[in-house]
């Protein structure tokens, strides 16, 4: 009975907006830029939600009950999901990075890391230039 991409859409929306709003950390010296696409990007995804959901009774593939359940099934999931992600499994997760099946398989904590992308580049920039000025002894 509820509608599939209206209840998909709205878990996408619900759970990212959370995740946006709830799990990633504001720093105190965030720059207007860094926190207006929080908005913007929890805007557009609300409003492709509520678009998916009018096309399914536009076209007539659902009535407004079967698209307002499947959105409302969609958004208890989402938070669900992020209440189980956030208190059990995010807790959960520094053991599980310690076991040697995960070092085996590189998996590695970052969920204390605010910005990974930065993370990497820098600690990356950092390792090839020592390793650059290694080789650079090691001509002379």
């Amino acid at each position: 009975m509820p509608s599939s991409h209206s209840q998909f859409m709205w878990f996408f929306s619900v759970y990212s907006f959370l995740f946006l709003y709830l799990r990633m950390h504001q720093t105190n010296n965030a720059r207007f830029l860094d926190l207006l696409w929080r908005h913007v990007l929890s805007l557009g995804l609300l409003t492709a939600a509520f678009l998916v959901s009018y096309s399914r009774v536009y076209l007539l593939y659902h009535t407004w009950s079967q698209v307002f359940y499947g959105g409302v099934a969609g958004s208890l999931m989402a938070v669900a999901w992020f209440i189980i992600t956030q208190e059990i499994l995010t807790p959960l997760f520094p053991r599980i990075a310690a076991w040697p099946i995960s070092e085996f398989f590189l998996i590695r904590d970052t969920s204390l890391i605010p910005n990974v992308l930065w993370f990497e580049y820098t600690v990356t920039r950092a390792e090839a230039r020592n390793r650059q000025r290694k080789l650079g002894t090691k001509l002379q």
